[in-house]
């Protein structure tokens, strides 16, 4: 029986990383269906995704092959089950668009995901996680508790074994100790507004300065609040005669399409990080 693996990796671009990549797979007898390989002139990195499928090498035998392979190239690599749905953790507050969109997409099958829980500072969605058959954590957040709420927020990621983490519009700045935490495995959404608007509404006040374009950006989570390396991003233009209503109904499609993009791509194995920035092989 074949089994399909998504192998991906990175290292200093040298000759002959491919044709030492390919011939490994194929001394184990796997057959490549998917390549994609890219070099950061300016950084002097390789990166490759590779998806195989191999019926001959059990899972520990290609992982002790490689391992081999990168002490050789200097290289950093991970091993994928093609057919394994990662386990997610959603995280929201009390506007439930990207979270409704999550939840139907993985239900309709369109996100390689395992939704595992829904966490939030408020009871909002309690409902909507029940009619998934999702368990709910309800976890307040205050100064005064933030640091014992994400003690609870991380020990429910744990416990579930989440490998990702989607900030769907949850409304709390995470601390840098979580931040740390959840290093390269947290994806948050927001919008985007040229000129920016920060603070409550800012649908309204991009209304009030009559705003042309209008858009969304998902990223990975970092210290340096939304600052982290950009996954997806894409805008909606506005017509003049628009309310503050249909911008902001235009804005949260847009908020829920980008971050879809996103987490299928990172749940997928195309995003790698590439310093600052991110090498994402659609």
């Amino acid at each position: 029986m074949n089994h399909t693996f998504v192998l991906t990796l990175s290292c200093l671009d040298k000759p002959g990383i491919v044709h030492a990549v390919s011939a490994l797979l194929l001394q184990h007898g796997a057959n490549i269906e998917e390549a994609a390989q890219f070099n950061d002139i300016q950084t002097g990195l390789f990166f490759m995704r590779v998806r195989f499928a191999c019926a001959n090498t059990p899972e520990d035998g290609l992982n002790a092959a490689l391992r081999h392979l990168a002490d050789d190239w200097a290289m950093h690599f991970d091993l994928h089950r093609g057919s394994r749905r990662m386990p997610i953790v959603i995280m929201v507050s009390q506007q439930g668009h990207c979270l409704n969109d999550l939840l139907f997409r993985w239900k309709s099958s369109l996100l390689p995901v395992d939704v595992k829980a829904i966490i939030s500072n408020h009871r909002d969605f309690y409902q909507l996680a029940a009619s998934y058959n999702i368990p709910f954590h309800h976890i307040p957040v205050t100064a005064a508790t933030k640091a014992e709420a994400e003690s609870r927020q991380l020990d429910v990621i744990r416990a579930e074994g989440a490998e990702l983490v989607v900030l769907a519009r949850y409304m709390q700045v995470l601390s840098d100790p979580m931040c740390r935490a959840l290093s390269g495995r947290a994806i948050n959404i927001h919008h985007s507004f040229l000129p920016s608007f920060k603070g409550a509404k800012p649908y309204y006040q991009a209304h009030e300065r009559g705003v042309k374009l209008i858009g969304a950006t998902a990223h990975y989570v970092t210290a340096d609040l939304d600052e982290g390396p950009i996954i997806e991003q894409d805008v909606a233009r506005v017509d003049y005669s628009g309310t503050v209503e249909t911008l902001t109904a235009l804005g949260r499609d847009t908020e829920s399409q980008v971050l879809a993009r996103a987490v299928k791509w990172h749940s997928e194995h195309r995003v790698l990080l590439n310093g600052h920035k991110t090498v994402i092989f659609k």
